[in-house]
């Protein structure tokens, strides 16, 4: 293994640290790297080609007060393939927080479960202001660059899928919403270029929903009025719509009004799921009522006959008893998905009737959930999602949904062994929806070390075709993306992006 060592962050953690999310398999890393010549057992397929990139929340300061694991600061992952090699790089995002508190040293702002009034800047971004964009969250493939993404709403940074060089922020040629940013889950539709999104905040109305075309000119931007501040985390799309969502858990307005973000289920509140064409007006707007629940991400939608058919994860327990315990204990109770209980669900919306019709599609605890993204926004049958330990964020193994009979694969990672979200990659020349492959980043704590495990999408309980070591066991993450060859800009004319060191 070739490695070189591309750039180091100033780092002001404690040697003892004892934090449960940055230590085990969320240990951070302070180093960037690129490999070439992985060491391989098995064999990587020769009809593999692109990019699976991994986004990461890797803190480089402690918190003001009390650190979150959604507070670190963005380093994203990659590994790439072709000809049946493969190369790794990972690097930070170089947001406009991370290179201010470089420059201080220290943190400037508070996180997730911190008091916005402790920052020692009272600027900043997101939902609710005065927090730090660390663009942390998702990563999603759009016009050639990869684009990272913050959970309560941000600037979105471009970058290289195969250097991860920070190209700087989206513009969309002027027409980016600055005031209020764009939250995490953005949506690319392979088929036509274009690149969806949502924002919100504390401020009527609420939220928006707009559409980027494959020009970057940010071609539909329309208000969506809530009652009142919500807490929505991502969307989904068919060929002709976007469907955004006004869930029950949300900010309780008199806490708001003293200035504090506590948010709460209220389980005598319907779900409301909006639909939306996809270059559509706020008066073209339908909203449908479902069972209260409260939903972190969605897989897939797509339309049949007079219906839309939407698919994600109803959380069974949104909002777990707060109990005893440590003070930790009882924060990271609502990102244990042992408590929320979320399990893959499908919604049926009428738009002859305006009505909803609802089931659950396995009692299994998953989440986290991937498809074909050939198939996204069109009907699909399978769908990969993550496994989860009791009372921990992260992911200990991964399996196949199969919507059409009900059947499903599992994989373990082994214990002390962790992935991340699992991205399907169609193969060279694919056939059907799952003829491709499964990737995944894993940290093995047992051996101090990481891979990228390869999968063969229609057998997922053979295990990997391939294992790729990493030079450094990396921290444990969540958002990934698979960035086909034949959409990163430049990657046709050069054979040797990304192996060249």
């Amino acid at each position: 293994m070739d490695i070189e060592v591309l750039g180091r962050a100033l780092t002001t953690l404690p040697a003892d640290d004892d934090h449960p999310y940055r230590t085990g398999p969320w240990r951070p890393q302070q180093v960037e790297r690129g490999a070439v010549d992985l060491e391989v057992t098995g064999e990587i397929p020769a009809d593999l080609e692109g990019v699976y990139l991994r986004n990461t929340e890797n803190p480089v300061h402690p918190a003001v007060e009390i650190y979150h694991p959604f507070d670190g600061d963005g380093m994203v992952h990659a590994v790439g393939f072709r000809d049946g090699k493969a190369f790794y790089r990972n690097r930070f995002v170089r947001t406009d927080g991370f290179v201010a508190e470089q420059e201080a040293g220290g943190p400037l702002w508070a996180g997730i479960a911190e008091d916005p009034r402790r920052s020692p800047t009272q600027t900043g971004w997101g939902a609710r202001g005065r927090m730090k964009d660390a663009s942390s969250t998702d990563v999603v493939l759009h016009n050639g660059v990869a684009l990272t993404s913050f959970y309560q709403c941000g600037d979105l940074y471009r970058l290289s899928p195969t250097t991860l060089e920070t190209l700087g922020k989206a513009t969309w040629n002027g027409g980016f919403p600055s005031n209020a940013g764009v939250s995490a889950h953005p949506k690319y539709d392979e088929r036509t270029g274009e690149l969806m999104f949502f924002n919100y905040s504390t401020e009527a109305p609420y939220m928006h929903y707009g559409v980027v075309d494959g020009q970057d000119n940010l071609v539909t931007y329309v208000d969506v009025p809530l009652p009142g501040p919500r807490l929505p985390h991502d969307m989904a799309f068919t060929e002709n719509y976007a469907i955004l969502n006004d869930l029950p858990l949300f900010w309780m307005p008199e806490a708001l009004a003293q200035g504090k973000y506590i948010a709460k289920f209220q389980p005598d509140i319907p779900t409301r799921l909006a639909v939306i064409p996809r270059h559509g007006t706020t008066a073209d707007i339908r909203w449908f009522e479902a069972d209260p629940t409260y939903v972190l991400h969605w897989t897939n939608a797509y339309e049949q006959g007079d219906e839309i058919v939407l698919e994600g994860f109803f959380q069974t327990n949104p909002q777990p008893p707060s109990g005893g315990g440590t003070l930790y204990q009882r924060m990271f109770r609502f990102i244990d998905n042992d408590q929320l209980r979320p399990r893959l669900h499908r919604w049926r919306l009428n738009m002859k009737t305006g009505l909803c019709k609802e089931e659950r599609l396995s009692e299994l605890t998953t989440e986290f959930g991937m498809i074909n993204q050939e198939y996204a926004g069109r009907p699909h049958r399978y769908s990969y999602a993550a496994t989860s330990p009791v009372g921990w964020f992260l992911f200990d193994g991964l399996v196949k949904h199969d919507s059409l009979t009900g059947a499903e694969e599992h994989y373990r990672f082994g214990d002390g062994v962790f992935g991340s979200e699992t991205a399907m990659a169609p193969r060279i020349g694919s056939k059907s929806e799952d003829d491709g492959y499964l990737v995944t980043i894993t940290s093995d704590v047992n051996r101090d070390l990481s891979e990228c495990l390869i999968f063969d999408a229609a057998d997922v309980s053979a295990g990997p075709v391939a294992r790729i070591r990493l030079p450094e066991r990396v921290s444990s993450g969540t958002h990934s993306t698979w960035a086909p060859g034949a959409l990163i800009t430049g990657w046709e004319n050069d054979p040797t992006a990304g192996f060249a060191l």
